[in-house]
């Protein structure tokens, strides 16, 4: 898969988004499960070489970041 893929540029800059505003919440809301989800949605954005792939490893770190948060404190 070429990275310089629009499907995939597009992906990437979506999920890093999130990834970034998850980091960023976590951070001010001293939140773990937020932190390390937005820090593996931001390596996830780097690291992975098709939008699909990396749409469904995204949606799946959010998936355990909501379940985490909910079984935490």
């Amino acid at each position: 898969m070429n990275p310089s893929d629009t499907n995939f540029l597009f992906a990437s800059l979506v999920w890093g988004s999130i990834g970034a505003g998850y980091w960023l919440y976590g951070k001010k809301q001293r939140s773990t499960p937020a932190m390390a989800g937005g820090a593996a949605l931001l390596v996830a954005s780097f690291v992975m070489e098709s939008a699909l792939l990396l749409s469904v490893v995204s949606i799946a770190i959010m998936v355990g970041v909501f379940f985490w948060s909910r079984h935490e404190g």
